[in-house]
């Protein structure tokens, strides 16, 4: 057939890529003004956007050497192995690869630190790992941190962030509310000083166990602090709620915080609250 002999024309030219070689990881996206950002200055700035001064999630690490005295943090060695009570194949699995991309065990950090000379415990949790939700293991440390504060009269700083209680844990995980709940009261009994850091996000369990019953509740500037969701609480109501609602300014208006703290003061406040504590 005469088709048959029809032979396609070759292009005159190579197309041309236009393409950037941008290393993969090196760069994140401000939520809020939409720049790109190369991440180490980002880092730099206490996990700051430079542009428009957007707060992203801090890591375990970073948070620590912001906060805490350099060379005096000791973590809590606790080797507590996570629980499956429901049989999740994936669960341990998920864990793993966490624990591997995050280089961090748990959703919380543990330990014993000085800020500007002053002993404190200090439990610092993170968005990172399974959104910071607080199963078994976070209860536990957590718990344990309260006990170690009581034991060596120290005050005590909790950073929290979450999501709520881990769905994969069951009741278990909602178990913890109460224990860690229990355990600040007995905190409270000793006469020692709380504090409380509400970072973004902070919702669920964590929000209605010991983040909320603190001597002193901070928050940083423009993080969401709740226990369910605003879109929950509107189909629950039939209500729409105020755009700024359940953000960091709009719980200080309404008395459920203490003070907004920027990260750049975040370290000398504390610091002030802890020498006032001792008079």
């Amino acid at each position: 057939m005469i088709v048959d002999k029809i032979k396609k024309r070759e292009p005159t030219a190579k197309k041309i890529e236009n393409r950037v070689d941008i290393p993969v990881g090196k760069w994140i996206k401000c939520s809020k003004c939409k720049e790109i950002l190369y991440k180490e200055i980002v880092r730099e700035n206490n996990a700051i956007c430079p542009n428009c001064g957007n707060y992203f999630r801090m890591h375990i690490n970073k948070r620590i050497e912001t906060i805490i005295d350099n060379g005096t943090y000791e973590r809590f060695d606790l080797k507590i192995e996570n629980i499956n009570p429901l049989d999740l194949e994936d669960y341990p699995k998920k864990l793993k690869i966490l624990r591997e991309k995050t280089g961090i065990e748990e959703a919380v950090g543990c330990g014993i630190g000085k800020i500007n000379g002053e002993e404190v415990v200090i439990c610092v949790m993170d968005s990172g790992f399974l959104m910071g939700s607080m199963g078994s293991v976070v209860g536990e440390k957590i718990t344990y941190s309260i006990e170690k504060a009581i034991e060596l009269h120290l005050p005590l700083i909790i950073f929290c962030v979450s999501g709520g209680a881990r769905m994969q844990e069951g009741i278990i995980s909602l178990m913890q509310m109460a224990k860690t709940t229990a355990a600040i009261s007995k905190l409270n009994e000793a006469g020692l000083l709380y504090i409380s850091v509400l970072t973004d996000p902070t919702y669920g369990g964590v929000t209605a166990s010991f983040a909320s019953i603190a001597d002193i509740i901070l928050a940083e500037p423009g993080a969401m602090i709740g226990f369910a969701g605003k879109r929950v609480i509107e189909q629950t109501i039939g209500e729409s709620l105020p755009e700024e609602f359940q953000t960091a300014e709009f719980l200080l208006e309404h008395g459920f915080i203490d003070k907004i703290v920027e990260r750049a003061d975040m370290k000398e406040t504390l610091y002030k609250l802890i020498k006032m504590s001792q008079h």
